[in-house]
């Protein structure tokens, strides 16, 4: 009888050849992705954009982007820009598909949704080119950062980012269709994890030196673990709301109630993109500030500093605000009620149709606060506390939320691979849930 503890799940892995081939593929597709991550783009003074990123952009859009893309922005890597244009055209294709009636049909049928993933695709060398382009001009302006400014180089830093841009796009493909999660989620995983260690040891030095005291530091490591926790609760977290499908039996005809089944509604199903779309929102004062020169604008910038109180109160207020907007998105109760209704279920007490949708929205409705404000709370709080006890490593809830999703949906999909198989996996219950949902992908 197969052991419940990690060494056997491990000795079970390496017992399935496919899980396992799975498990090779897919890290051998993120080594080549992070040794193409430390290819410098030729012509830029890495030196000269480093430090950029060190006094200035470090918290603005470009440290947000850079993190995503594991620092290959502040080296000018091949890969700079990562999987983010291919992230950006998918949302805005699943945003397309919520206002746009016929790209909704399209996402609703085999072949439609075949023509919605090559769009994504053009769409992605699109936007891939304008941030190279974008990203050129970024480098031409910084004293020193380009040995051989011009409309040459300028052409190259396109077709080298573009490039790059495409084929990280084609391995997280790859690692999708052939290996173990989703491509795209994992290649951001990785990016934030690699980004963890030098925060941490460059920390510990601060302490040897007694720049930062060790009870500041046992302080944020409190912070740190709480945080996790509550993240990890979070993300698991569900409101399932009952249901009933009537089946009918093969002797007679007659209809018999079937055993009771539940709808899983996440608490925070909109995940971490309110966090970054209020990221991306509050920096447009400093960027316009940074590249316009205008003294207004630059005292505009400067009230939104992060660690201003102006600073905390809009994301707070913007992050509560995206989440009811990405959730209105990203789920439709009408065509939940239609669904449920197509299959003869019904809610205990709540009429078919409109009435269920109704009511599954009120539901919705009610959870996503307590999601929005937990955004908010996890978005603030460790960057509030980093500030007041000067420490350079700070853990903001945009990566903490993405590495534990991931980490989780991970999880479920290699214990789904063992449970075919009839091993035990490194859960005692068999599968990871979201309390009443298997963990599912994505952001």
């Amino acid at each position: 009888m197969a052991q419940n503890n990690p060494a056997a799940a491990v000795q079970n892995i390496y017992r399935t050849p496919e899980l396992w081939q799975k498990i090779t593929f897919t890290f051998l597709c993120l080594v080549l992705y992070r040794t193409g991550a430390h290819i410098t783009v030729p012509g830029v003074d890495v030196v000269a954009l480093t430090d950029f990123f060190k006094n200035q952009g470090g918290g603005g859009l470009l440290g947000l982007y850079d993190l995503f893309v594991g620092g290959g922005l502040s080296r000018a890597t091949v890969f700079a820009l990562g999987i983010m244009p291919y992230i950006s055209a998918s949302i805005f294709m699943q945003i397309a598909g919520a206002v746009v009636p016929t790209v909704e049909k399209m996402q609703k049928d085999e072949e439609g949704r075949k023509k919605i993933t090559q769009w994504t695709r053009y769409f992605t060398v699109l936007l891939a080119a304008v941030q190279g382009w974008g990203f050129a001009l970024f480098t031409t302006s910084l004293e020193n950062a380009v040995i051989n400014p011009g409309m040459g180089f300028m052409i190259q830093m396109v077709l080298f980012l573009t490039a790059g841009a495409i084929f990280v796009m084609w391995l997280g493909e790859q690692i999708t269709e052939r290996g173990l999660g989703n491509g795209a989620s994992l290649i951001i995983f990785f990016s934030i994890v690699e980004r963890f260690w030098p925060g941490i040891f460059s920390t510990f030095r601060f302490v040897q030196t007694e720049a930062v005291g060790a009870f500041n530091l046992v302080v944020l490591g409190v912070v740190m673990v709480a945080v996790v926790a509550g993240t990890v609760a979070v993300t698991m977290a569900a409101r399932r709301v009952m249901i009933q499908i009537p089946q009918r039996t093969m002797a007679r005809g007659r209809m018999r109630e079937a055993a009771k089944n539940f709808i899983p509604l996440r608490v925070n199903a909109a995940g971490v993109m309110p966090i970054i779309f209020a990221q991306s929102v509050i920096i447009v004062p400093g960027a316009i500030a940074q590249f316009s020169g205008v003294p207004q604008a630059q005292r505009l910038a400067e009230m939104f500093q992060p660690g201003t109180w102006l600073y905390y109160v809009l994301s707070a207020v913007l992050i509560i605000f995206f989440t009811y907007f990405y959730t209105s998105i990203i789920f439709n109760p009408i065509d939940l009620s239609e669904n449920l209704k197509k299959q003869g279920g019904f809610i205990p007490g709540v009429k078919p149709g409109s009435k269920t949708a109704e009511y599954i929205d009120h539901v919705v409705t009610r959870i996503t606060l307590p999601g929005a404000i937990f955004l908010t709370f996890i978005a603030l709080l460790p960057v509030f506390i980093a500030d007041m006890i000067n420490v350079p490593f700070q853990f903001g809830g945009t990566s903490l939320l993405i590495v534990v999703g991931v980490a989780l949906d991970t999880m479920a999909q290699i214990q789904q691979h063992l449970l075919l198989r009839k091993y035990d996996g490194f859960m005692k219950k068999g599968r990871v849930r979201y309390r009443g949902r298997q963990a599912m992908g994505g952001f």
